[in-house]
């Protein structure tokens, strides 16, 4: 494990935090200044580089809070912890606006400031694994079966001109799925044009699609190349096909079928040579029946189809794609990007999400907003997806399961998280034992129930990915380091 760096000039704080560190396996360096600090910084590779940097903020030959700027151009995503004194409150709020991740008070309580620290190494070795799996998938993140799936498709049809209908509710990402399927094939050299039919009124688009010659109808001064000529060598993406109107449908038919077109107002004929990927949230099949949708069309478009899941279908991905997104706005908002808590990440985990991906990521920019601190709680989230406060928990309906009542079966779009009803069973086995232990007498019940719980979940997260500790301490979240130190602590080699 990397060390823990500590810059203070004060040589009995060094002392108390370097033993206090090392009786708990933290390996530290130390220093008396920022600039011995910076230079080691610029000499240290990756592997000797620090894990976390503790730094007081007053020190002959610089100033904590000019070494965490520093710091921060060079390492933005190395977690900083200024010691400072309680009465000096700009310094707290400086650190904050820094990007430190926390700030210790000085005169400080020991087993305190280890926990902080011990917190900080935690979720900096969560933020490594969460940058790997993203590095692993930059164009499009998703670790479900479902997305799978969906990237199995995409590199089957990697090679392919051949025409692809993607299904999927608002908001899942239907238009990425779309240009990782032009990135990665035979047109990825000509244009990527996009066009959502259901947002341009019906009048124009027409002239919007085929384009027009100058004088084809008032206003029209100039000639136009629309996007079936704008997309020309590549690719030309129809964002909810199903809302096309029905005459337009009829153009859009011959142009696939003999790949040509005229412009409005036109009399010669224009070649397509184009790519077609359509993509709906509706049911085409109950569109052509009802009349809505020309059934031949239908047939033409839907020569390969690909179904996007709902996230509420691919809950594992939610943390990854809560940082990253986190991250993406951070970068645009020019801040620090803002971590997220376990705690705040379980709650998003059980909300229906009816807005998908794209709510997620809204969400996300509001947190990278509002949320006061640079760790994200539950009670910082937007209040669609915060948990109740005890007022509002007390006022609300006893669930009928409370009741005793029989449980309705609920259709998937009220009710998109499955209901966890083991929980209550391994909680209330989880209290039983502690009850059975703690009236024995014994006074190692914590350590106890914490070593079984530790060792079960590692041992059934190693079986889960088949003795690959890297992939097992990914889906729990945790550090490498972390799962090979538990490992020898637990006697689990």
């Amino acid at each position: 494990m990397k060390p823990i760096w500590i810059v203070d000039d004060d040589q009995s704080i060094r002392f108390v935090l370097e033993k206090a560190l090392l009786r708990e396996d933290l390996p530290t360096r130390s220093f008396t200044n920022p600039r011995e600090v910076l230079l080691a910084l610029d000499d240290a590779s990756d592997e000797e580089g620090p894990q976390i940097l503790v730094s007081d903020i007053r020190m002959p030959g610089g100033s904590g809070l000019d070494l965490l700027t520093k710091v921060k151009e060079k390492h933005p995503g190395l977690p900083v912890i200024i010691m400072t004194a309680f009465s000096d409150l700009d310094s707290a709020v400086s650190a904050f606006q820094g990007g430190a991740f926390e700030y210790l008070p000085k005169p400080f309580d020991l087993p305190k400031a280890v926990e902080l620290i011990r917190r900080a190494v935690e979720e900096s070795q969560r933020e490594e694994v969460a940058e790997e799996r993203m590095a692993a998938a930059p164009e499009m993140l998703g670790q479900a079966p479902a997305m799978q799936d969906v990237f199995r498709a995409i590199g089957r049809l990697s090679q392919s001109n051949v025409t692809v209908m993607i299904t999927g509710e608002s908001g899942s990402g239907k238009e990425l799925v779309a240009r990782a399927l032009h990135k990665h094939s035979p047109r990825a050299s000509g244009p990527f044009v996009a066009i959502n039919t259901a947002a341009i009124p019906k009048d124009l688009l027409e002239s919007e699609l085929f384009g027009h010659e100058r004088g084809a109808f008032t206003g029209a001064q100039t000639m136009r190349r629309g996007r079936f000529e704008q997309a020309e060598g590549g690719t030309l993406f129809l964002d909810e096909i199903g809302d096309m109107p029905f005459d337009l449908q009829t153009r859009l038919l011959r142009v696939l079928s003999d790949g040509h077109f005229y412009r409005v107002g036109g009399h010669n004929s224009v070649k397509a040579n184009v790519r077609v990927i359509a993509a709906t949230h509706q049911d085409l099949e109950q569109r052509v029946k009802d009349g809505a949708f020309r059934e031949d069309l239908f047939h033409r478009l839907n020569v390969i189809r690909l179904r996007l899941p709902a996230l509420r279908e691919r809950l594992e991905d939610i943390p990854m794609l809560t940082r990253h997104f986190l991250g993406v706005s951070a970068k645009q908002l020019g801040v620090e990007p803002k971590r997220i808590s376990d705690a705040a990440l379980g709650y998003l985990t059980l909300f229906a999400f009816p807005g998908n991906v794209r709510q997620l990521e809204n969400i996300c920019h509001w947190l990278t907003v509002m949320a006061p601190a640079q760790l994200i709680e539950p009670k910082d989230l937007p209040p669609e997806v915060a948990p109740p406060s005890d007022a509002a928990r007390a006022a609300a309906p006893v669930p009928a399961e409370a009741r005793g009542d029989p449980q309705p079966v609920l259709a998937a779009a009220s009710s998109p998280v499955p209901a966890r009803a083991g929980e209550q069973a391994w909680e209330a086995g989880l209290e039983a034992e502690a009850l059975e232990l703690l009236a024995s007498g014994r006074h190692d019940v914590w350590e106890e129930l914490t070593k079984r719980f530790e060792s079960k979940l590692i041992l059934t997260a190693l079986s889960n990915t088949r003795g690959r500790r890297i992939e097992a301490a990914q889906k729990l979240g945790i550090g490498r380091n972390t799962i090979t130190r538990k490992i020898q602590e637990l006697g689990l080699e």
